[in-house]
């Protein structure tokens, strides 16, 4: 790693680091404290919950399965360590790869399939963009600028969906015990399993798609890096070759 990028790296993601924390330390406070908005729920679908302390289990436990959450908190545990000088071990490679997957995902998956039916009101207005929105925004810009470079590979991209499937684990599950999911699309009760399996499929891989993708990109910025690098290099060795004579 260049002092350049070090020097970059240890700018940028702190800032991420701070920003998703505290989306979601606000995300989860505010649903202990039963401060957003109700609305009622889509049949089968997380919101059923009851009002003050007799509901506040429910709730963060619901808000603790939402893909959504999940993805921030990968982000801010890899941010975090990258602020603090990640050494590039395999499941630093792989946790940043699993951020920026699922951080991805999470903002494209918003907005096709759930903005346009989401009322945002009250503490969403702050909430949501800022998890749907800016910490993704936040996260792939620092990842560009800062990297780290050189740490994703082809043999990581399948590694990048474990998360993702601990997720998909998870929530299904719990939505057997419990009979509700915290999206319409992935509603058991209300679609049935080959359609919600099926569903699932396809965003894994449109995951896969995306980390593809981002392996690309890490690949081309490398190359550039070193390219920028070699010219500086040559121009070290011709001036101390002058010197000596």
């Amino acid at each position: 790693m260049t002092s350049g990028e070090d020097v970059r790296r240890r700018r940028a993601w702190p800032v991420v680091a701070v920003v998703a924390w505290a989306g979601f330390a606000l995300t989860l406070s505010l649903s202990a404290l039963g401060w957003y908005a109700a609305s009622p729920p889509e049949p089968g679908v997380y919101g059923d919950t009851g009002d003050g302390a007799y509901g506040v289990l429910q709730r963060v436990t619901d808000t603790l399965s939402y893909f959504t959450i999940w993805s921030n908190v990968v982000v801010a545990l890899a941010a975090t360590l990258l602020a603090r000088g990640a050494s590039g071990a395999t499941w630093h490679r792989v946790l940043l790869l699993d951020a920026l997957l699922m951080i991805v995902v999470t903002a494209i998956v918003y907005q096709l399939l759930l903005a346009p039916s989401t009322d945002v009101q009250g503490w969403s207005i702050i909430t949501d963009p800022t998890q749907h929105v800016v910490v993704p925004v936040l996260a792939v810009a620092a990842w560009v600028w800062a990297g780290p470079r050189g740490w994703v590979s082809g043999r990581l991209v399948p590694l990048a969906l474990l998360v993702p499937v601990l997720w998909v684990g998870w929530m299904l599950a719990r939505g057997a015990l419990i009979g509700s999911y915290p999206y319409g699309f992935v509603a058991v009760g209300e679609r049935g399993y080959p359609a919600v399996l099926a569903t699932i499929a396809m965003i894994l891989a449109f995951g896969l798609v995306v980390a593809a993708v981002l392996w690309a990109v890490d690949t081309a910025l490398s190359r550039r890096t070193r390219a920028r690098a070699r010219p500086d290099s040559a121009g070290g060795r011709d001036d101390s070759r002058s010197r000596s004579l």
